[in-house]
């Protein structure tokens, strides 16, 4: 599987965790965002690091 896939596929497992409790899943909507940017090949401007300083 390549990699664009294989993040997807990542992403859509761990959507089928959330609760809709906000607080319960701040973590799993953290590592969503965090892969959506990796698969979407976004970070923060002026960043070398990823998702530092973003707020998410």
């Amino acid at each position: 599987m390549e990699q664009h896939e294989q993040l997807q596929a990542e992403i859509d497992q761990l959507k089928t965790q959330i609760t809709g409790d906000i607080f319960a899943d701040m973590d799993l909507r953290d590592q969503i965002h965090n892969l959506e940017m990796k698969l979407n090949g976004v970070r923060p401007m002026d960043s070398h690091i990823e998702c530092v300083g973003c707020g998410s």
